[in-house]
């Protein structure tokens, strides 16, 4: 068999309907998780539908206007889920991370499709459209990941900070610290992705790749290539919204403004 399988209806339902033991399992030690449960599983249902969809006549019609519409489209929604995932924030964070994910995805992808597998044209619909969902999602992991650090560490030991100011230390100096800590934290989903793909898990891509009719090689050296760009965009994204987050926290004297932090009560 080449190709991949029509799937029905029917067995989409059929695989929903596995859903149904965790929402069992919720009712029965009572972990009150059984609405969460399905109104996930119903947006995922319409986000994905919405989805298919709204690329067939994108796919279709190759329009580069369109494609960077959805791709804008893709990174707006994708740096306001970022900014929603940390506990804490300060004044202008969704900017930040918007920025943040326009250098890191939007550069990374379109060094993929452009240098790197040099699809012509570049923003060809069916590369980058799928590449860019790739690393945008788990890039937004690693820049949420990054700030809640970062803005952690600069609330909750203030005192520290303010210190090595008082010793004549520039804002930058006093908080390479967190921001080291932050970036490291940042990084650790995607590091450990890359530790045990192919040992312990099958991407999904591979996956999708697989079951499409694509030889396993050739699967592998496409999810190769996308770790390496999505490694190279969390890296950049977290390290630029970190820094955008250090630099909104701090006044133009350089002292750390504490109140520009919101979140959880400060001691």
């Amino acid at each position: 068999m080449s190709g991949p399988i029509e799937l029905a209806p029917w067995q989409i339902g059929a695989a929903a309907a596995l859903v149904l033991v965790n929402g069992g399992l919720s009712i029965w030690l009572k972990l009150g998780l059984e609405r969460t449960l399905a109104v996930a599983s119903v947006r995922s249902v319409v986000q994905l539908a919405l989805l298919g969809v709204v690329l067939e006549p994108v796919f279709a019609a190759e329009n580069p206007w369109l494609v960077g519409a959805i791709c804008l489209a893709m990174v707006g929604l994708a740096s306001r889920a970022a900014a929603q995932r940390s506990s804490r924030g300060f004044p202008g964070m969704t900017r930040s991370t918007l920025l943040a994910l326009l250098l890191s995805a939007g550069s990374t992808a379109v060094l993929g499709t452009a240098a790197i597998l040099q699809v012509d044209p570049w923003w060809e619909p069916r590369y980058l459209i799928p590449m860019l969902g790739m690393i945008l999602g788990n890039g937004l992991t690693g820049i949420s990941l990054g700030l809640d650090r970062c803005l952690q560490q600069l609330d909750e030991h203030r005192d520290r900070v303010d210190a090595i100011l008082a010793f004549g230390a520039s804002p930058a100096e006093a908080a390479r610290p967190v921001v080291a800590e932050a970036l490291r934290a940042g990084m650790i989903p995607i590091l450990n992705s890359m530790s045990v793909v192919g040992l312990v898990t099958i991407p999904g891509m591979m996956t999708g790749q697989i079951l499409g009719g694509t030889p396993p090689l050739q699967a592998a050296a496409y999810q190769m290539l996308i770790l390496f760009l999505i490694a190279a965009a969390t890296g950049l994204g977290a390290l630029v919204s970190i820094q955008l987050a250090v630099r909104a926290v701090f006044d133009d004297a350089g002292r750390l403004r504490p109140e520009r932090i919101s979140g959880p009560t400060r001691a």
